[in-house]
């Protein structure tokens, strides 16, 4: 058994955000999400749901073009094909993704 801390090496990036991948099973993944202090806004449309949560911080996110605001310990599901953007962050947003493909085999 692999004991892991999510905090242990989650130090920021300087701009942009940086992706790790914690477990890989079947059709799952989650990863950890680490948000430098700029972020440049990117549109996600994914073709797999997803479930994130900030761990720490807050986020200003832009969903299907409405304005959703998070702060730690908020939580979202975003179905398949749901446009979405981070367009803020406070420095160093902690986030965890659990990414959920319709096959065993993520891309």
């Amino acid at each position: 058994m692999n004991v892991r801390n999510l905090f242990t090496d989650a130090q920021p990036p300087i701009t942009g955000e940086r992706f790790d991948t914690l477990v890989q099973q079947g059709n799952v993944v989650i990863e950890r999400i680490v948000s430098g202090s700029e972020v440049q806004p990117v549109q996600y449309v994914q073709a797999q749901d997803e479930w994130v949560v900030l761990l720490k911080g807050e986020a200003q996110l832009d969903v299907a073009g409405q304005p959703v605001l998070l702060k730690a310990g908020d939580h979202l599901f975003l179905p398949a094909q749901t446009a979405h953007t981070v367009t803020k962050v406070s420095p160093g947003a902690t986030w965890l993704a659990v990414h959920i493909h319709t096959s065993n085999h993520p891309t």
